[in-house]
């Protein structure tokens, strides 16, 4: 049988088998990777879209989201404590066990987890319309960062309410303890664990009269009234009457990094 179909012939003898073009070796190597890319996908999804709306990957959705579970945390861990509290205060007419009550009920009120009654002022703060411009001559147009609330003035208000004799105080729905911190992440407010957006109501309890000085008083509010009088930052001082601030059921665990070993 001839083999010229299978070795071509020159005029020196058999030649050598023709070799694969790298062309062709490289077409059949990318339709391999494609197929074997397309059956890890099918078996990833299972036959269900593995596409992901791209609004569920938005870092606010996460943080709403991680919010709205701390929320439900705080709910869960206030209600234990509450338990271990009707625990702690149960002593079966013990005149000892009424002395620890009474102490256990001390410090809670120090503490600020307890609730809290008496009369209030509410400060209002706002960040200004985006297209304010300037209302007094001299000034100039306004930066988007002249125009929203920063931490530094949620801390003004919160600081002078104390120096003015608050016997507490309460962000939002929440209230302040000895370790709260009063962050902001752009024009939005975290507050243990959980996120808020303006208007940021602060809420204190204590002598009316004392608190207004105090407010009127302190240099970094009066700073920012120049952007209240000259942006329209929103300010509002209210009388609440009485009112009952509720008990910081949160953790009261402290936590701080460590170092990698």
């Amino acid at each position: 049988m001839s083999n010229s179909a299978d070795f071509p012939t020159t005029g020196d003898g058999p030649a050598r088998p023709r070799r694969p073009k790298p062309v062709r070796i490289l077409t059949v190597a990318v339709f391999a990777l494609a197929g074997l890319i397309f059956f890890t996908s099918f078996n990833t999804a299972k036959g269900t879209n593995i596409r992901t709306d791209a609004s569920l990957l938005k870092l606010s959705d996460l943080v709403q989201e991680r919010s709205r579970k701390n929320q439900e945390l705080d709910e869960s861990n206030a209600a234990l404590r509450g338990d271990i509290e009707s625990l702690a205060r149960h002593d079966d007419g013990d005149v000892d066990g009424k002395a620890r009550g009474d102490r256990l009920a001390g410090l809670e009120e120090s503490a600020g987890t307890r609730n809290l009654r008496g009369t209030a002022i509410t400060v209002t703060l706002d960040d200004a319309p985006p297209d304010a411009t300037a209302k007094l001559p001299g000034y100039p147009e306004p930066q988007p960062d002249y125009l929203v609330i920063h931490q530094q003035d949620l801390q003004a208000v919160v600081n002078a309410l104390w120096n003015g004799g608050a016997q507490g105080v309460k962000v939002m729905d929440q209230r302040l303890i000895s370790t709260s911190a009063v962050r902001c992440v752009g024009n939005t407010l975290i507050l243990q664990g959980r996120v808020y957006s303006p208007p940021y109501r602060i809420t204190a309890v204590g002598d009316p009269e004392k608190l207004r000085k105090a407010l009127a008083d302190s240099p970094a509010i009066q700073n920012y009234m120049v952007y209240v009088n000259v942006y329209g930052l929103g300010w509002k001082v209210a009388d609440e009457g009485t009112v009952t601030l509720p008990g910081y059921s949160g953790t009261v665990d402290l936590h701080y990094a460590e170092p990698a070993e």
